[in-house]
């Protein structure tokens, strides 16, 4: 690609997406594409619709995989029934609604990603210091950083905060595995090492009780939040039907996958005081960050599930989490003068923000030997389990695992990668809806050529606001994605530059202050 097409796609594109006013800066990154999508490129750069198509483009952040609706719809007055304005697809600049897929993971969608990480921030950093609805007096509350983690199944490589990865045999252990391999390892691995994460001994490793626990993960938090209440009530000396009179736990959940292709979760935890209309109450002054901690790691420690065989003649294995356990007290945000404050709020916020982007490509080698090892033997447990199903008569459907062979793109784990207790703070979807009614009234705003008045900003944004329209309308699948390879890559593109216009703006505030 010229010099002079990658100035015409900065000057086209990149300008939209990052609304930079002077216009000037380094042109798009798109060295990397191929001859065909590179000819995909500049055909959409010549094409007659390309301004169209930046339009459309820029309406939904340049996302990597937009959703294609045909329709139409109506806002109509809920009070009166009169149909205030109507819009169709063919309104569009390409004669179809382009909607964000709103995907999660950075490698799928960076520009989606980059807005759901966003609101995962928001959302858990107002359960801490307030904000967004909640009341500020939360960060005076007890709050606990943890992080729970999955046992081990086999020795595997790892960089053992920069010291050699295992260079001693473990006791009562042969020099030599049953496979002929040593137990140790006598290197010091940097993170790009393509070895962290595998196992010494992929023959030793235990690949089937891996995709359990794996499975059942979720089950297991579960059953955490319910021992942690009951050794609260035993703390406080109460029954455990009597401990929402006096307090509620609440939580911000995220799953990480570790380089062996299991997740782990990290999670703030928070003590409310009992149930009350808007669910922040002040916690009992008898708790506090310290003894939470504490009875955090001893509910991690003693939770236990006794998962299903995965097959007939399999056995019954008692899942618990892992010996790595770590439960951290935050200190209140509003004491900047404490010494001892290990993890500030935003820190917090913005790890299990980024953790929640992630999928297992992301932080595992699913190209690796073990990672195809393992799709291997999810691909063996979902065969067996069908072929038993099909001879006991009884639907695949039924049986524990059934679903397992769904999600062997994700290594075995279907839980939701963010969750968060029902009082901790604001939820993604009221987040959503105030971007939707800040957007129409900017858009109203620039139509009428006036200017937004924060006030007025300020009260529509509320959470009891109440809708005064309703939008009625029809609307059919088109499709998915760009038409192109290359409209994809310009879109990915665009993205990034709008990414790093908005760290510099950031970092030039950052640099005044």
């Amino acid at each position: 690609m010229t010099r002079a097409t990658r100035d015409r796609v900065w000057d086209a594109v990149s300008l939209r997406a990052s609304e930079r006013p002077d216009g000037e800066g380094q042109p798009l990154d798109l060295g990397h594409l191929d001859a065909a999508t590179e000819a995909q490129v500049i055909a959409r750069l010549l094409s007659r619709d390309f301004d169209a198509w930046s339009e459309a483009a820029s309406r939904v952040g340049h996302c990597a995989k937009p959703v294609r609706l045909h329709g139409h719809c109506d806002t109509v007055d809920a009070a009166t029934g009169e149909v205030l304005s109507s819009f169709s697809s063919t309104d569009g600049p390409l004669g179809v609604l382009h909607v964000r897929c709103g995907n999660r993971r950075a490698a799928e969608c960076p520009s989606c990603s980059r807005v759901y990480a966003a609101d995962t921030f928001h959302l858990i950093r107002a359960g801490v210091t307030g904000g967004k609805g909640v009341p500020e007096h939360v960060s005076d509350n007890p709050l606990v950083f943890a992080t729970l983690t999955a046992p081990s199944f086999g020795l595997v490589h790892g960089t053992r905060n920069g010291r050699r990865c295992r260079p001693y045999r473990v006791k009562d252990r042969a020099d030599r595995c049953a496979h002929g391999r040593p137990p140790v390892c006598h290197a010091t691995h940097v993170e790009s090492d393509p070895l962290l994460g595998q196992p010494l001994c992929g023959d030793c490793y235990d690949y089937a009780s891996h995709i359990v626990w794996q499975w059942w993960a979720p089950e297991l938090w579960r059953r955490f939040t319910i021992d942690l209440r009951r050794l609260l009530a035993r703390h406080l000396g109460v029954r455990d039907a009597r401990l929402s009179e006096l307090l509620t736990v609440q939580y911000a959940k995220v799953a990480e996958y570790q380089q062996r292709g299991i997740v782990h979760f990290h999670a703030l935890i928070r003590l409310d005081g009992p149930k009350t209309v808007d669910g922040f109450a002040v916690a009992p002054a008898a708790l506090t960050a310290a003894v939470l901690a504490r009875l955090v790691e001893q509910a991690a420690d003693g939770v236990t599930f006794d998962a299903p065989p995965l097959h007939e003649g399999d056995t019954v294995r008692r899942l618990r989490f892992g010996t790595q356990l770590d439960a951290r007290p935050i200190a209140p945000a509003h004491r900047t003068d404490d010494p001892d404050r290990a993890l500030a709020p935003e820190q917090v916020a913005g790890y299990l923000a980024k953790y929640a982007t992630k999928s297992a490509t992301d932080s595992t080698n699913t190209d690796s030997p073990h990672a195809r090892r393992l799709r291997a033997a999810i691909v063996a447990v979902t065969d067996r389990m069908h072929a038993d199903a099909r001879g006991d008569g009884v639907p695949v459907r039924e049986h524990p695992y059934g679903l397992l062979f769904k999600w062997r793109h994700m290594l075995g784990f279907r839980g939701h990668f963010s969750t968060k207790s029902r009082r901790y703070s604001v939820t993604l979807g009221q987040l959503r809806r105030r971007r939707v009614r800040y957007e129409r009234a900017l858009a109203a705003a620039n139509r009428e050529g006036r200017t937004l008045d924060v006030r007025t900003l300020d009260d529509l944004l509320q959470d009891d606001t109440e809708e005064t329209t309703l939008v009625i309308g029809q609307w059919t699948y088109a499709g998915t994605g760009w038409y192109t390879d290359g409209d994809a890559e310009l879109a990915k593109a665009a993205a990034a530059r709008a990414r790093e216009y908005a760290q510099e703006r950031a970092a030039n505030r950052n640099e005044k202050h």
